[in-house]
């Protein structure tokens, strides 16, 4: 019989653990031409016939620029201390490039300062997706090396305005989506700016110029910051599990994260200073162009990794030229709402290992920046919305991170994806990734039962 005593015990977390919930500028803020704001490519794309489900488009999403402090008055409720959200570029310097918009730089003072007021520490993050539709116009925006010298300057005018009040920065969010996912026709649906590029070395370069941006952005905050600061990376890497933990198998999941995604090309040389061999040898004549100088500015020593963490890639061992084979998943396998977001909780575990063992970073703290899922959420009679399965996804993901932690594995925090229904890019508002469901018509909030369910995850510091 499990006594009570040992069961509060269980799944504890240590009493430093970072709780969190995240969103992103786009995808909540709405105001699309208030403020001084100019547009981005996602106001671009989305506007445009065909390529957002039923039309939707992030004009007025949330309307969190109105209604940040009723957010924020949400998030002290559920018990959170740390808060990871994106600035949004063309709000603080709409051209791209050029004159800082000082009310793109208040709107960020006002939702910081509201945050300090409830004991909430802002992680922000300078770029998700929302790049400035001038530098698209330009001169295609991630196609040119420009972008990566625009990203710092852009860098360099926040931090240096907002660094006394916000001190943990994270460059980018996921580069694989506004590269490899915005510019390779084979994505379906593709992201903002939706323009099909003729090669994959083409491809490659657009991510290699995203690298090149961390990196001089890196140099940029440290530089600017007021104050001593930390800096992270979000990455989102195609993790590779062993389909059981025998030997074989954790060498071949290992063997595998190199060339599984995009994480040789980007993970790789952003953690380590250089491209995974095992992925230039696979991408061979299409690997990006590489100038002298380049790789040092993208390996920046880092304070933190942030991992995007939903799903994961099943390996094992084969008796092939690799020494590995991805699986399949077979049909009928259990998935959340979307059809990518198959359900792999020992994910978190693997890409957290991963970071330490296969990268050989045993010693650089992790945060879960994202994880979470999109579920049919539906509000019933007595005006509630019952998720009990985005509460089974979230139950299983938080117990494989809290192993990483019990094996000794440098997890500091986690950040639930997301705090509240909003944009889904390309799917537009057709998919709920929220703990909070938005009626969109209304604006109206409406805490699901696994915001309850989160919260007392918080108060007990345990998986309940």
């Amino acid at each position: 019989m499990v006594t009570l005593r040992k069961v509060e015990t269980m799944y504890k977390f240590p009493e430093n653990f970072y709780w969190g919930a995240a969103t992103a500028s786009y995808q909540i803020e709405g105001a699309y031409r208030e403020g001084g704001r100019k547009l981005s490519v996602w106001d671009t794309f989305s506007a445009t016939r065909g390529r957002v489900v039923n039309g939707d488009t992030g004009a007025v999403a949330c309307d969190h620029y109105h209604r940040y402090r009723e957010d924020v008055q949400l998030m002290a409720k559920l018990g959170i201390k740390h808060y990871r959200f994106s600035i949004a570029w063309s709000r603080i310097i709409p051209d791209g490039r050029g004159a800082v918009n000082k009310e793109g730089i208040d709107f960020y003072k006002r939702l910081v300062d509201c945050l300090d007021e409830y004991g909430i520490t802002p992680h922000a993050t300078l770029f998700h997706w929302d790049s400035p539709q001038a530098l698209e116009d330009l001169y295609g925006s991630w196609q040119s090396r420009q972008m990566a010298h625009d990203f710092a300057d852009y860098a360099t005018a926040v931090v240096s305005r907002l660094g006394d009040r916000i001190t943990h920065w994270m460059t980018l969010n996921e580069i694989p989506c506004f590269t490899h996912m915005s510019y390779d026709a084979h994505h379906k649906p593709l992201h903002a700016p939706g323009k099909p590029l003729k090669t994959r070395k083409e491809i490659w370069q657009t991510s290699h110029h995203a690298l090149l941006a961390h990196g001089m952005g890196c140099q940029a905050i440290r530089a600017a910051s007021p104050v001593p600061c930390q800096v992270a990376l979000v990455d989102n890497p195609s993790v590779t599990v062993p389909i059981n933990e025998s030997p074989a198998n954790v060498a071949a999941a290992k063997n595998a994260f190199h060339t599984s995604g995009q994480n040789g090309g980007i993970t790789f040389p952003a953690l380590t200073g250089t491209y995974s061999p095992a992925m230039l040898d696979k991408l061979k004549g299409d690997a990006p162009d590489i100038q002298s100088g380049d790789l040092e500015i993208i390996h920046q020593p880092l304070d933190a990794l942030g991992l995007n963490i939903y799903t994961g890639t099943y390996v094992r061992a084969a008796d092939n030229e690799l020494g590995y084979e991805f699986l399949n998943l077979p049909k009928g396998y259990p998935q959340m709402y979307m059809p990518w977001l198959s359900i792999l909780p020992e994910s978190i575990y693997w890409g957290i290992r991963h970071v330490s063992e296969t990268l050989g970073h045993n010693d650089l703290p992790v945060y879960i920046t994202e994880n979470g899922c999109a579920a049919q959420d539906e509000v019933n009679t007595t005006g509630e919305v019952i998720d009990t399965d985005r509460i089974m996804y979230l139950r299983q993901h938080l117990k494989s991170a809290h192993r990483a932690i019990s094996e000794g594995y440098p997890l500091k925090g986690y950040f639930l994806w997301s705090l509240m229904d909003n944009f889904e890019w390309a799917w537009g508002y057709s998919r709920r990734f929220g703990i909070v469901y938005v009626d969109y018509k209304t604006q109206k909030r409406i805490p699901k039962a696994s915001f309850e369910w989160y919260a007392e995850s918080i108060h007990q510091n345990r998986v309940v």
